[in-house]
Formats: structure tokens, sequence, C-alpha cells
């Protein structure tokens, strides 16, 4: 059988490259940090890019975009160039993270014992 005739490798470059159209990054956009939440603003549409439909079904709750990578078993790359496209449509909003404050009794806890030192 000649390799052309083969299954289609579910892991192969080329199935990356037709998910993201030959695009490594996004044109219009910064790069997304893997720690960026992203959450669906609508549904998924039927006869929509499978990749583009799964994105909208898991990001119903705020993921991470390391998290969409994980659940679509897709390098990160990939991934920001579909959310880039989700976001240029307006179908999924992206969020910094929620900015964790340092524990200001903490913080005067320990400057206090380095004052009596």
């Amino acid at each position: 059988m000649s390799k052309a005739g083969q299954d289609w490798d579910e892991g192969g470059p080329e199935r990356l490259y037709v998910i993201t159209g030959g695009r490594s990054q996004s044109d219009q956009h910064a790069p997304l940090d893997l720690v960026t939440l992203i959450v669906a603003k609508e549904e998924a549409q039927l006869g929509m890019q499978p990749e583009f439909a799964a994105i909208l079904r898991i990001c119903r709750t705020p993921l991470s975009v390391a998290e969409i990578s994980a659940h679509l078993a897709l390098p990160a790359s990939v991934v920001g160039v579909l959310l880039h496209d989700l976001l240029a449509d307006g179908r999924v909003e992206a969020r910094a993270p929620a900015a964790q404050h340092p524990d200001i009794a903490l913080i005067e806890a320990v400057i206090h014992g380095l004052q009596k030192l």
C-alpha cells in the first residue's frame, strides 16, 4: 500500500498544517500566554471546524490556553492560532488570570519579625 493510501496520522504535522491553514502564528494578535483564560461567548455551530467546536464546548467555563491544549491533545502553538481566529470572530473572550495578592498579614508578620532582630 502506498503512503498516500495509509491511514491519516492524527499526530502528524500534515494534520496540524491543515488545522491551522498553514499558519504558525496569528498575523493580527500578540501570542497568548499559557495561563490566559479563555471563555466561550457562544455555542458551537453545525458545520464548524471540529477543533473550533471543541474549544467552544470546553470553554463554557474559563480554561487556560494550556488546559485547552491538553484537552485537545494539540500543541499550544496550534491552539494559539485557533484561539486567535475565534477571538477575531468574537466567539471567545480572553481574560488575564486572576491576580493573586500577597497575604498582607503574613508580610506584616515577617517585617515585624525582622525588625525584632
